[in-house]
């Protein structure tokens, strides 16, 4: 959706080097807002997005003639042209053809933003008709969204790209703070610049609490504590920021249901895990995830 930064150009790097032509779409899409969402305030800057992506460039070892790989193409529709029948933010109010992925879009990220998955398959499959692209790169941030694509390739059988060249590609990290990098970071206030990477701390605590054998309900405690102490520590130092964690849970990577005892036991045999959670600073709402057990299965 624009507002570039090195976690969508790692992206775009990935696609340059395995293919000979890339092409972005930049598409603020209206039907992934619910109406008390950020979709005026969203950050657009253009300009700079255009800036970045024609300063990426790759050149592949086998090519005799050193020819250097540059994005192709920059695809920016209109609200209009992707939405013919007109576009609102209230679904109950909105006209035309949407796609649904049912079973699929009411867990994880779907509880707390319900109509979200139904913006995100709809503008998906108009930009994959649009573009027809050999392969598709999504990042690990948004790792439910990006499954969710992969069901709806298998679904719909589309032959550009097929399911499995929907590739998910590593949550890119501020190197200093592991805060994943994501545009709406730009709404953090100094002190919430310093609280934020408490989500992936906490998510890190219950990955190695899982890999020492700890079992689900010590794993997230344990991330729960975490979140706490930060919000403690905030308070203690004076910190203007409203700290509040919205989930921290662990999801079956194929059907996203939430894992009972028995599946845990299950996910030792390796059977991957997402452990994800959202945590709100002030206003701002931060995403993240860790991969459990087989991440080669879901990442690559």
């Amino acid at each position: 959706m624009g507002a570039l930064h090195d976690g969508h150009l790692s992206l775009v790097k990935r696609s340059l080097a395995e293919n000979d032509l890339t092409v972005l779409s930049i598409f603020v899409n209206p039907a992934q807002f619910a109406p008390h969402e950020d979709l005026a305030t969203y950050p657009r800057t253009l300009p700079r997005d255009i800036e970045l992506l024609c300063q990426q460039a790759y050149t592949p070892p086998s090519e005799p003639s050193g020819r250097t790989r540059q994005p192709s193409a920059i695809f920016l529709p209109t609200v209009q042209e992707m939405y013919p029948s007109g576009i609102t933010q209230t679904v109950t109010e909105q006209k035309g053809t949407f796609v649904e992925v049912k079973g699929y879009s009411e867990q994880m990220e779907g509880k707390s933003r319900p109509t979200f998955f139904r913006g995100v398959a709809t503008v998906v499959t108009k930009l994959f008709n649009a573009v027809e692209p050999t392969h598709a790169y999504f990042g690990q941030k948004d790792i439910q969204q990006a499954i969710l694509l992969r069901r709806l390739a298998t679904d719909l059988l589309l032959s550009h790209p097929t399911p499995k060249n929907v590739h998910i590609v590593p949550t890119a990290r501020d190197p200093s703070s592991g805060l994943a990098l994501s545009s709406r970071n730009v709404y953090l206030s100094e002190d919430g610049k310093q609280v934020a990477p408490s989500l992936f701390d906490a998510l890190t605590i219950a990955q190695e609490a899982w890999d020492k054998g700890v079992d689900k309900a010590g794993c997230i405690e344990r991330a729960v504590n975490l979140i706490e102490q930060r919000k403690r520590d905030a308070q203690e130092k004076g910190m203007n920021v409203d700290i509040k964690l919205d989930y921290i849970e662990m999801n079956d990577a194929r059907e996203f249901e939430v894992l009972d005892v028995e599946d845990t036991i299950n996910t030792r045999r390796g059977r991957p895990v997402i452990l994800s959670g959202a945590l709100y600073m002030d206003s701002t709402r931060l995403i993240d995830n860790l991969i459990l057990g087989n991440a080669r299965e879901i990442v690559y």
